[in-house]
C-alpha cells in the first residue's frame, strides 16, 4: 500500500507529494516540526505536542494552516488511512510559498502544512530496550534556540550521523563546559550515586519534551527522587542508570556513553520501572483525542 501524504489540503500518494521550490521551508527552514506517537492505533498526547507546536509556531510568528480544533483531525485520517497501529505522525508547518528573501514575505502567504505518517518496528525497539544503547558524546554546535522545534536540523543531523559512524545509537551533546545538554533527537537522563534521578532543566538550550514531562510525572507519582540539574561529562562515571527519552523511543536505556560503562551495562531497576509504567499509561492521558 503506498504512503498517503497530507499537503496543503490534498491527500496525496507519496510519490505525487510536493511543495513549491520557493517554499521558505526549503530555502530557509523557515518552518516547525512536531511529532506525534502512536501506540494502540492512538495518537498519545495529542494535547501536550499540540501545545508545543503552538509555542513554536508563536516563536517564529507563523500562522496556524488550519484552525487548531481541526488539526486533530487531519491527523487521525493520517493514521487510518496509512493503517498505523505504532508508528508517529510527522507535521511540518512553514511559513509558505514566497520571492526568496531573508525578511519575511511583505504580503500575506498561507503557510505549508505537510503531514505524513510511518510504522515503527516496536519489537525491535524492545530489542534494543533489553540490552540498552550506545551513546558517543560531542561538542553541541546547534543553534541557541534549542526550545523551539525548528525544522532546521542539519547540526542535528551531523551530530547523529557521527555517533552512526562510531557505532552508536545516539549523539550525547555537551555545552562549552561539558554539561550535557540532551541527545541529538532525545532528552537524557541519569540516576545518579545517590540513586536521584536527574535530568536538565527546562531553558532555551533544549527542547521541553512532551514525554521528559510525563516521565518526570510518573517518577513523582512512584516516589522516586528527582532533580533538574545540569549533569557533567564526568559525573557519567558514577552514575548508576542512564536512559533517553522520546515520542518514539519512550524510555530507551543507556548501558555505555564514549567508554564508560554505566552500572552493571545492563538497564536498571529505576529505567525499567519508568519504561515498563510508561508504556502502561499510554493514553491514559492526553491520548486519542
Amino acid at each position: 500500500m503506498s504512503r498517503i501524504i497530507y499537503v496543503n489540503g490534498r491527500y496525496l500518494p507519496h510519490r505525487a507529494a510536493v511543495i513549491h521550490v520557493e517554499d521558505r521551508g526549503l530555502q530557509f527552514a523557515d518552518g516547525v516540526y512536531e511529532v506525534f506517537p502512536v501506540f494502540g492505533g492512538r495518537i498519545q498526547n495529542l494535547s501536550q505536542h499540540l501545545a508545543r507546536l503552538s509555542n513554536s509556531l508563536a516563536a517564529l510568528r507563523i500562522a496556524w494552516p488550519v484552525t487548531r480544533a481541526v488539526l486533530p483531525l487531519l491527523l487521525e485520517q493520517i493514521r487510518q488511512r496509512n493503517r498505523i497501529a505504532d508508528g508517529l505522525i510527522y507535521l511540518q508547518i512553514t511559513r509558505g510559498v514566497a520571492p526568496r528573501d531573508h525578511a519575511f514575505p511583505r504580503n500575506p502567504v498561507s503557510p505549508t502544512l505537510i503531514i505524513s505518517g510511518r510504522h515503527i518496528d516496536m519489537g525491535r525497539r524492545a530489542e534494543q530496550a533489553a540490552r540498552g544503547v550506545h551513546l558517543v558524546s560531542m561538542l553541541d554546535q546547534r543553534w541557541s534556540r534549542r526550545d523551539i522545534k525548528s525544522v532546521s536540523l542539519l547540526a542535528n543531523m551531523l551530530a547523529k550521523q557521527t555517533a552512526v559512524e562510531s557505532g552508536a545509537f545516539e549523539a550525547l551533546m555537551l555545552d562549552q563546559d561539558g554539561y550535557i545538554t540532551e541527545g541529538a533527537a532525545s532528552t537524557f537522563w541519569i540516576v545518579d550515586r545517590d540513586g536521584t534521578l536527574v535530568t536538565r532543566p527546562l531553558s532555551e538550550d533544549i527542547l521541553p519534551g512532551v514525554t521528559r514531562q510525563r516521565v518526570l510525572n510518573l517518577a513523582r507519582e512512584k516516589g522516586i527522587r528527582v532533580t533538574e540539574r545540569k549533569i557533567h561529562l564526568d559525573e557519567l562515571a558514577q552514575a548508576r542508570e542512564a536512559f533517553l527519552t522520546s515520542a518514539t523511543l519512550f524510555v530507551m536505556p543507556v548501558s555505555q556513553i564514549d567508554a564508560v560503562v554505566i552500572g552493571n551495562g545492563g538497564p536498571g531497576v529505576v529505567t525499567d520501572t519508568l519504561r515498563t509504567h510508561y508504556i502502561e499509561n499510554l493514553g491514559s492521558v492526553g491520548g486519542g483525542g
